[in-house]
C-alpha cells in the first residue's frame, strides 16, 4: 500500500476489507517500521485495552522480544493495571501531574479533544480572528463553505464556571512518553485506529500508516482496523483480554430466534464495556447510551464513582456540576 496522501473514500473501501487482508497490511507495516528502527528501537504502547492487547499479540508473535511501554496515570480501570502485570517485558512509566493537579492548572476535559481545545484556546484571547474563536462561533470556512470543524454548538462553554482544557491527555500520557523517546530514542508502535476519531482519520489520510518524519516518529500499522476487526481477531486467536470487558461474544441476535446451524455471525461485542480508556474522562460521554460509563461506574467501581463526584473542597474531582453543566446524566 502506498503511503502518500489518500482519500476519505480509499480508506472507506480499505476498511471494508476483509480482516485476514487488513492483518496482513499490519504485518507488514510493522516489518517495515522495525526494518527501519530496529527490534530494539521500537516499543509497543500497550495500554491494556483490547486493541493494544492485540497489537501486543500480532507484534510478539512476529518479533517475540519487543518491549512494551505502559503509561499508570491512575485514572485506568483496576482491572486494567492488573492485566497488564501479566505480561513480561513492559516498562511502566508515569506522569508529573495528578488529574487532579491537571484539572486545577488547565480545566475539564469534556465533549471532545477538539473542542476542549477550542474552548482552552479561546478563552486567552481577545482576537475575534482567532482559529478556535472562529470554531466555537460557527465562522470557520474552507474553501468558501462552513468547515466540518465548526464547534458553535458549544459556543456555551465559553461561560462554564469551570475550566476546560483538552492538556489532559498531552501531561498524562505523552510527556513521559515523550520523555521516554529523548531518553531512549525508542519510537511507538500503536493499536490506533482511523475511525477512532476525525483526527485520527486526517492524520492517516495526510501520512498514512508509518509516521516517520513526524517531530516524534510513530507506527499505526492497525489505522485500517474497525472495532469489529479487533473483536474477530480476539475470538479468533482465543486472546485474553481485560476482565474488564466481559466476554467477546456473537451478536446476532435474529429477532430473538435460534441461530442457524453453520450461521457465522460478522458482527462481535463485549458483554462488559466496550471501550476503557481514562475512567474518569468526559469526552464522549455527552454520546453514550444509558447506561453510561458514570452510571456503569456506581455500579461497577462506587469508590471511584464517589470521589469522581465528591466536591473539589472536600479532595473530590467536583465533577458533579461539570456533568450537570453540559448535560451528561450519572
Amino acid at each position: 500500500m502506498d503511503e502518500a496522501k489518500r482519500t476519505m473514500q480509499e480508506l472507506k473501501q480499505m476498511q471494508s476489507l476483509p480482516m485476514h487482508i487488513k492483518l496482513g497490511m499490519t504485518r507488514q507495516r510493522i516489518r517495515e517500521w522495525i526494518d527501519r528502527y530496529g527490534p530494539n528501537g521500537v516499543y509497543i504502547s500497550f495500554s491494556g485495552g483490547k486493541d493494544s492487547t492485540v497489537l501486543l499479540h500480532i507484534v510478539r508473535d512476529m518479533y517475540p522480544d519487543i518491549e512494551a511501554v505502559y503509561v499508570d496515570t491512575g485514572l485506568e480501570y483496576p482491572e486494567i493495571k492488573e492485566f497488564v502485570k501479566t505480561f513480561d517485558n513492559v516498562t511502566i512509566l508515569r506522569p508529573d501531574m495528578s488529574f487532579r493537579q491537571v484539572i486545577k492548572k488547565y480545566g475539564y476535559p469534556v465533549i471532545s479533544k477538539e473542542v476542549s481545545k477550542c474552548v482552552y484556546y479561546a478563552r486567552r484571547t481577545n482576537d475575534p480572528e482567532n482559529v478556535y474563536v472562529k470554531k466555537l462561533c460557527g465562522e470557520l470556512e474552507f474553501e468558501g463553505k462552513k468547515s466540518q470543524y465548526n464547534q458553535s454548538k458549544w459556543y456555551f462553554l465559553l461561560d462554564a464556571p469551570f475550566g476546560v482544557s483538552n492538556l489532559c491527555c498531552d501531561v498524562m500520557k505523552k510527556r513521559p512518553l515523550h520523555k521516554f523517546y529523548r531518553k531512549t530514542g525508542k519510537v511507538p508502535i500503536t493499536g490506533q485506529m482511523a475511525d477512532e476519531s476525525k483526527l485520527r482519520t486526517q492524520k492517516w489520510i495526510n501520512g498514512g500508516c508509518n509516521l516517520y518524519d513526524s517531530k516524534f516518529p510513530i507506527s499505526n500499522p492497525m489505522s485500517l482496523w474497525v472495532e469489529n476487526d479487533v473483536l474477530e481477531y480476539i475470538v479468533k486467536n482465543d486472546i485474553q483480554i481485560s476482565s474488564v470487558y466481559g466476554e467477546v461474544i456473537a451478536d446476532c441476535e435474529m429477532d430473538g430466534q435460534m441461530w442457524l446451524d453453520g450461521y457465522v455471525p460478522s458482527k462481535y461485542r463485549t458483554t462488559g464495556v466496550s471501550r476503557t480508556g481514562c475512567m474518569f474522562c468526559m469526552f464522549g460521554a455527552h454520546l453514550e447510551q444509558e447506561p453510561n460509563r458514570f452510571q456503569r461506574m456506581k455500579i461497577t467501581h462506587p469508590p471511584v464513582y464517589r470521589y469522581c463526584l465528591k466536591s473539589w473542597n472536600e479532595g473530590g474531582l467536583g465533577m458533579k456540576p461539570v456533568l450537570d453543566y453540559v448535560g451528561i446524566k450519572y
